[in-house]
């Protein structure tokens, strides 16, 4: 068996990637406390599987040009929860408007890839590797963002995906984990209390001549015994920080516990899918409803629970493109290109809608059919990059991007 580059533990709850050189946490300070008077900063990206919906997420509700393309989709003015008299939020993202009031919370609108694809892999490919257009990318940028970053404390929670798998954003050379479930690790050491999980891992890197693989292993039992001492399984989320059922509840749950229980994270990744609506899509109500809800209420009880972590918390989420201005024959909306994302944060200059609106005339549509791009979404991510997580190099986060410094302002 040879690995040289990454150690995937498939089908498990936690896989670990990196270098084939991983130190020993166990002769480092895992386990210490971030130096007197440094307060790490951390990114979290959130990336909405499926080509969300923009135009009915954050309504355009003052272009006349929305209501005409969408007559049986459309969220109605009386239904949009206003934020600037002509932006305002899907009403089941009520959780949103206190954030956004607060001025925690920033929209972009009319923000995406550049590239012209509307085939979701190679857009989402696109998006979490930062080069769009170039598919022989072999990291994703979020990893390489890392470099530049200073490493507060030595911890294998450093970078972090909740996720049964390394997604592509975080797959490169800096060490990273990917953690399906904490409650599947709460275990005690090396011992017959292991879960199922974790003693089929524990036999792998021990009947295994493969130095790498078995350093590997032994890094990962230090992550289980953070997880240990972090007591998932007594984990209490904060007054008023009412997660919704689901996996995507359950992940921002989990990452909230991980960074209150001062593991080290400084950035981290989840994904919510379900926004792939070429059927049915509905209005106030339905399967764009559902969803939004989800979303929304998943974010704001993860920003409640970490109270005043959030102070140093920056999350951005995106998704690989939007759909259609005009909504199609099934009731529903087909790929499309420009979309809307969120940064939410306690740096975050909130209470705002960022982005130069293109408009929905026929003659401002791109390619005749879609909103478009008016804000590169590494615009977006090379401001939290730069100006939050302090890596400066963009050139190296977003190779290619000319643009990497035209910031909106969103952070202070």
């Amino acid at each position: 068996m040879s690995i040289t580059r990454r150690v995937f533990v498939r089908n498990s709850a936690l896989a670990v990637v990196g270098t084939t050189a991983v130190p020993s946490f166990l002769t480092r300070a895992a386990f210490g406390s971030v130096e007197a008077g440094a307060r790490p900063k951390r990114l979290i990206v959130i990336f909405q599987r499926g080509a969300a919906d923009g135009l009915n997420i954050v309504v355009p509700h003052g272009e006349p040009q929305y209501y005409a393309m969408r007559p049986s989709i459309n969220i109605p003015r009386k239904a949009v929860i206003d934020l600037d008299g002509f932006f305002g939020l899907h009403p089941s993202m009520a959780s949103f408007e206190p954030l956004f009031r607060e001025r925690h919370l920033a929209v972009v609108h009319a923000a995406g890839s550049p590239d012209p694809t509307r085939s979701h892999f190679d857009a989402q490919d696109y998006m979490e590797s930062g080069t769009p257009g170039v598919k022989a990318t072999e990291d994703g940028w979020l990893n390489r963002s890392l470099h530049g970053i200073p490493d507060q404390r030595s911890t294998p929670f450093r970078a972090l995906a909740l996720s049964p798998s390394m997604p592509r954003i975080l797959s490169g050379a800096g060490p990273a984990v990917a953690l399906n479930n904490i409650n599947d690790f709460t275990v005690g050491g090396r011992s017959p209390k292991l879960s199922p999980v974790a003693t089929a891992f524990e036999a792998m890197y021990d009947h295994s001549t493969d130095s790498v693989l078995h350093s590997t292993g032994e890094e990962t039992f230090d992550a289980v015994k953070m997880l240990k001492a972090a007591n998932p399984a007594k984990y209490k989320p904060a007054a008023g920080a009412d997660y919704p059922k689901g996996r995507f509840g359950d992940s921002l749950r989990q990452l909230a516990q991980l960074i209150k229980a001062n593991l080290g994270v400084q950035v981290a990744f989840a994904d919510i899918g379900g926004w792939d609506h070429h059927v049915n899509e509905g209005s106030t109500q339905g399967q764009i409803a559902n969803v939004l809800r989800e979303f929304s209420q998943a974010l704001s009880a993860f920003w409640i629970d970490l109270g005043d972590l959030g102070e140093d918390t920056v999350v951005v989420t995106m998704s690989e493109f939007g759909r259609t201005a005009r909504e199609n024959g099934n009731r529903g909306t087909d790929h499309g290109h420009a979309n809307v994302m969120f940064v939410l944060g306690g740096r975050v200059k909130g209470g705002h809608v960022y982005g130069r609106w293109p408009g929905l005339d026929q003659s401002q549509l791109y390619e005749g059919r879609d909103l478009a791009v008016t804000t590169d979404f590494r615009q977006v991510l090379g401001e939290a990059v730069s100006r939050h997580m302090g890596n400066h190099e963009l050139g190296k986060v977003f190779p290619g991007f000319e643009g990497q410094e035209k910031f909106l302002k969103l952070l202070i």
